[in-house]
């Protein structure tokens, strides 16, 4: 990661602390890592996310229906989707500090020159070039061979932990001890239903909510009459037990998904998935990822899951490197026949106009609510250069949410606390407020000082009560992003703001 961004990450943590947007778990305690805990800007920021999310895709939408499925379910479920027998990553030890890491994160470098051989572990390689190979190798982890580098007649070898050469000892990123062979470590958190506490009330978080959508499917299509193709889509929390959690809330051990599974007719899944694929990506567009960051990726057949017959990926290039938003998959008929095999239930579907029976094929859009709301922030934060309150340029922290997302919408604003200004701005807020607008009033400081904290806030309008307002009932409304005032009448802010906001 170069300077520049990794001073981009760190003011933006710096001010998603400093706002209220996000905050370390348990931070008194000392924190615990992998999870996070969202202030009073975001979680609104968050909740706004899966708002427009869910108007997009189910309430506009005649062919798709919600679930709310439960977090603990029969440990059957894990067993037929394979994340009891299968949902590992291989994890490596230190010998030395006992630090443990995924085999595909822990790098061993191998610089050889003639007969001489240099070892070194982890992304902290001696060079710039051979650091950014490791990067990009680590910003993948499909990666099946060794990365190799001439530069300055040295062959530097980059390989994984759980590739080392034969005869080539794998080293600690940390402190460059040797790591053990890798191993298989599940990543689901193990629990316990009932008072007993032994193999028979063991029980699983979920890793993913897709599968709560799955053992629902024959229920949903019984009681609400739907017919093939039609989707059902579920927000909610799932939770891995992730080796190294990391790049802040990105790779978290608790999170939160919006997922759709759509279900079709075998011989329309690839048109199917198709529409997803590119819906899905304009959505991110539509709602500011319009940068070059953004981009769709199609798996190449090498990558592709077992049960998979093809997967695109909406991808966005945070601080820490190009990383997954969302993938959208083929995932065949391979969840309904497992899960059809594992209970003895039939979930097949008949068709009653061509009298077929089959088990449909699922395509499924399934995005990180948290990994979305990152790149969110990403992208909004900005630094330009503003007037303060005596006229002089200075630069201006903004974050440029999409007004839809904006966790304040509107604020208002007395310019002084006297000769009845406060009355009036409070009026407006109270009408802007229950009308169902996010709405927030500040009489304290400057009102220049009050301008940057709603920028910081992504506040797309303030509105001044000033002297003037008790002449003519006219205010002074604030664009966030252009900086244009413009004098309306004060029964008119809720109109503006409404036709504005879309």
């Amino acid at each position: 990661m170069s300077e520049s961004k990794n001073d981009l990450m760190d003011k933006l943590v710096s001010l998603c602390k400093r706002r209220g947007f996000i905050f370390q778990s348990s931070e008194i305690y000392g924190g615990i890592n992998g999870f996070w805990d969202y202030g009073p800007l975001g979680v609104e920021l968050k909740r706004n996310i899966k708002a427009a999310w869910w108007e997009d895709v189910v309430r506009r939408r005649d062919d798709i229906v919600g679930l709310d499925a439960s977090i603990i379910m029969n440990p059957r479920v894990w067993e037929a989707s394979g994340h009891v027998g299968g949902f590992s990553d291989p994890m490596v030890d230190c010998t030395e500090c006992k630090a443990r890491f995924r085999a595909d994160r822990a790098f061993t470098v191998l610089a050889a020159a003639g007969e001489t051989e240099i070892v070194s572990g982890g992304a902290e390689a001696e060079t710039e070039a051979v650091a950014r190979e490791v990067v990009a190798a680590g910003a993948s982890s499909k990666i099946r061979r060794r990365i190799e580098q001439k530069a300055d007649e040295i062959t530097w070898t980059i390989f994984r932990s759980d590739q080392t050469p034969e005869g080539k000892t794998a080293m600690c990123p940390t402190c460059r001890g040797s790591l053990t062979p890798p191993r298989l470590f599940n990543l689901m958190f193990e629990t316990h239903v009932g008072a007993m506490q032994d193999s028979t009330s063991v029980a699983y978080l979920r890793p993913e909510t897709a599968q709560g959508i799955f053992a629902d499917y024959k229920n949903v299509l019984d009681s609400s009459r739907l017919k093939v193709p039609f989707g059902i889509a579920q927000i909610g929390k799932a939770f891995r037990n992730e080796i190294n959690p990391r790049n802040y809330t990105f790779r978290s051990r608790e999170f939160e998904q919006m997922e759709i599974e759509f279900f079709c007719h075998p011989s329309e899944a690839d048109t199917w998935y198709e529409h997803w694929r590119d819906a899905r990506f304009q959505w991110y567009i539509d709602h500011g990822l319009t940068s070059s960051k953004l981009r769709l990726r199609d798996h190449e057949k090498d990558e592709l899951a077992h049960y998979a017959a093809a997967c695109a990926d909406v991808e966005y290039e945070f601080p820490f490197g190009l990383s997954e938003l969302e993938g959208i998959a083929n995932r065949t008929d391979y969840d309904l026949s497992r899960h059809q095999e594992y209970s003895g239930k039939d979930l097949t579907y008949f068709d009653d106009e061509t009298k077929e029976r089959f088990i449909p094929y699922v395509i499924e859009p399934s995005g990180g609510v948290d990994r979305a709301t990152l790149a969110f922030l990403c992208e909004a934060y900005t630094e330009d250069e503003a007037p303060d309150d005596k006229g002089q340029m200075k630069t201006r922290v903004v974050m440029k949410l999409h007004p839809r997302f904006a966790p304040i919408k509107v604020a208002v604003f007395p310019l002084v606390k006297k000769e009845g200004m406060p009355e009036v701005a409070r009026g407006i807020y109270e009408q802007v407020r229950d009308a169902g607008l996010a709405a927030f009033y500040d009489e304290k400081g400057a009102v220049g000082r009050r301008y940057r904290r709603q920028d910081e806030a992504g506040t797309p309008f303030c509105v001044t009560v000033d002297g003037q307002t008790l002449e003519d009932q006219t205010v002074t409304i604030r664009d966030r992003d252009t900086l244009d005032q413009t004098r309306i009448k004060a029964d008119e802010v809720l109109t503006f703001v409404r036709e504005k906001l879309g």
